[in-house]
């Protein structure tokens, strides 16, 4: 429950702190007091956005901080589960800055908004008056039923089956739409395919081929200046070997006693033989370069053929074809193995849908099985809210598919007279009726959903005498299992309250401040008789407000 609220630099709030008590608290106070603007405040903490217009002072950051008790509430897995310090009376709180940043804490420790809007959402619900027409949504109408029925594992069953569903439909249709995209592709890169393999490319083969085209293209050139080569150095009579030999011999005349010309001889020895062996490579290079015109032609084409290939897939080497063909290849094994990829996903998504259907059937079987007590409850509730003749039914039909509610579409269903049919609540429900059918639904909801504290803005809009007295005993019927905390300038449901509390502004200097306190004995008694005189005090209106809060 709700234990206390501190609110700094809210609108017309500078600083207000207030402890709050169980059973069913009354706020009171005259219109543009500040009631909604608590109420604002509160919803701050609740996850609501935030907006830096509504800072008092600009300069400065709001801060709103509610504390919990929530010992009775079994959340230590919902603190273990993110990493949250569990404390039996926790902090919820909300700071703005000057700029419109926004910061969350649970219990001191940073936390997400959305964690924040969780936890807060197992701990209050705050019912304002345009929830109202949150009746009307079918949605809204099919949770009702379902936190009446008190399945939350079946619903959250559900839709973790749904989503692995929908997920594996999606997966699936992706997967079949890029197969059936591959396959009016494949032609066309089986073609490319084809073309590159047929080209039995080797890698470094461009060079080879390059380097053997001009060798080919210019083979007499070669072969005459070998031979020319050939002959200075060894083929004619005062070729250049004969001439180093006939040195060589004369030096090794002398080498015996004149040592300097053993060094010499030595080295000349070296010369002539390795200008032999170059004349032995000329003379095998010579023999193997032939001027063949039928080879040049062949290379010419095969360069051709793999200049051609670069140029269409606008690379510069034969490896990277080579890496264009691989790459082909395993396009061309993706769509022959999508069949098999499909097939497998298809037993996927059938399995998967028997298993959303099993839990769509049992979610589906207690959502019937709790219809008819809710219609006769909230039937029940209606005539003793002063509608005799008041009816109340669901109408459910099944849904053509799988949503992601279930496969059930529900709309209540209400007539306020007898002569009148039953018809859409959306289209014949009141203002009036409306409040009092949504105060039934959560008179009915409340004790299975959990909610340690509930507050209604004016739940009792529209009703007045006899009624407002009968929403009296609603709410304080409510208050004996969790926390009421309800607005209201009706003195029939203001007489009810276990706590009183007054909201009121005061013009201070230059600014108007709102405050809210905790109504004494005498204090209360003369609030009751505003409410049911006005401003002005009589007699008459205190006498009534006394009888109001003795018979309470």
């Amino acid at each position: 429950m709700l234990k206390s609220l501190s609110i700094q630099n809210y609108a017309l709030i500078q600083q207000l702190d207030i402890n709050f008590n169980s059973g069913l608290s009354i706020i009171s106070g005259e219109t543009g007091a500040g009631k909604s603007i608590i109420l604002g405040a509160l919803s701050l903490i609740l996850g609501q956005r935030a907006d830096k217009q509504l800072l008092r002072n600009k300069e400065k950051k709001c801060v709103v901080e509610g504390a919990f008790g929530i010992s009775e509430y079994k959340l230590q897995g919902y603190f273990r589960d993110n990493d949250l310090d569990y404390e039996e009376l926790t902090t919820l709180r909300r700071e703005i800055n000057s700029n419109g940043k926004s910061r969350a804490f649970i219990n001191d420790s940073p936390v997400k908004l959305n964690i924040l809007r969780d936890l807060s959402l197992r701990l209050i619900d705050i019912h304002s008056q345009h929830e109202n027409l949150e009746l009307t949504n079918n949605l809204f109408q099919l949770n009702v039923i379902d936190i009446f029925a008190r399945h939350s594992d079946l619903v959250e069953g559900y839709i973790i089956n749904y989503k692995q569903y929908r997920e594996l439909e999606k997966k699936l249709s992706v997967l079949s739409n890029t197969a059936q995209q591959s396959k009016q592709d494949l032609d066309y890169f089986q073609f490319q395919f084809n073309q590159l393999e047929d080209a039995h490319l080797e890698s470094g083969e461009q060079e080879k081929l390059e380097e053997e085209l001009k060798t080919l293209n210019h083979a007499e050139e070669i072969k005459t200046n070998l031979g020319n080569a050939t002959f200075i150095l060894a083929n004619n009579e005062n070729a250049l070997l004969t001439r180093l030999n006939e040195t060589v011999q004369l030096l090794g005349k002398i080498k015996s006693f004149f040592s300097k010309a053993g060094e010499l001889h030595h080295r000349l020895e070296s010369s002539h033989i390795e200008l032999k062996d170059i004349v032995i490579e000329i003379e095998q290079l010579n023999e193997g370069v032939e001027h063949n015109p039928n080879r040049a032609t062949e290379v010419n084409e095969r360069l051709d053929l793999i200049y051609s290939l670069q140029q269409k897939h606008r690379v510069e080497t034969v490896n990277e074809l080579i890496g264009i063909k691989n790459k082909l290849q395993k396009k061309i094994d993706e769509v022959t193995s999508y069949d098999t990829e499909i097939k497998k996903l298809e037993k996927e998504v059938d399995s998967q849908k028997k298993r959303l259907e099993n839990v769509a059937t049992e979610l589906h079987k207690s959502r019937l099985s709790v219809i008819p007590e809710m219609e006769s409850h909230l039937t029940g509730m209606l005539q003793q809210l002063g509608m005799p003749n008041g009816k109340f039914r669901i109408n459910h039909k099944d849904t053509d598919d799988y949503t992601p509610t279930g496969i059930d579409k529900v709309i209540f269903l209400f007539s306020a007279n007898k002569q009148s049919d039953l018809q859409d609540i959306s289209v014949v429900a009141s203002g009036g009726e409306l409040s009092r059918v949504m105060l039934s639904l959560k008179s009915l909801i409340t004790g299975s959903s959990g909610l340690p504290t509930i507050i209604f803005d004016e739940i009792d809009s529209g009703v007045s005498g006899d009624i407002a007295d009968r929403v009296g005993n609603i709410l304080t019927e409510m208050a004996n299992n969790m926390q009421v905390i309800n607005i209201t300038h009706l003195p029939q449901i203001a007489s009810k309250g276990k706590n009183h509390y007054k909201v009121y502004k005061k013009d201070e200097g230059d600014s108007t401040n709102t405050y809210i306190k905790l109504l004494n004995t005498e204090e209360r008694l003369e609030e009751v008789a505003k409410l049911l005189s006005g401003k002005e005090l009589t007699d008459a209106a205190l006498k009534n407000a006394r009888e109001l809060l003795k018979k309470s």
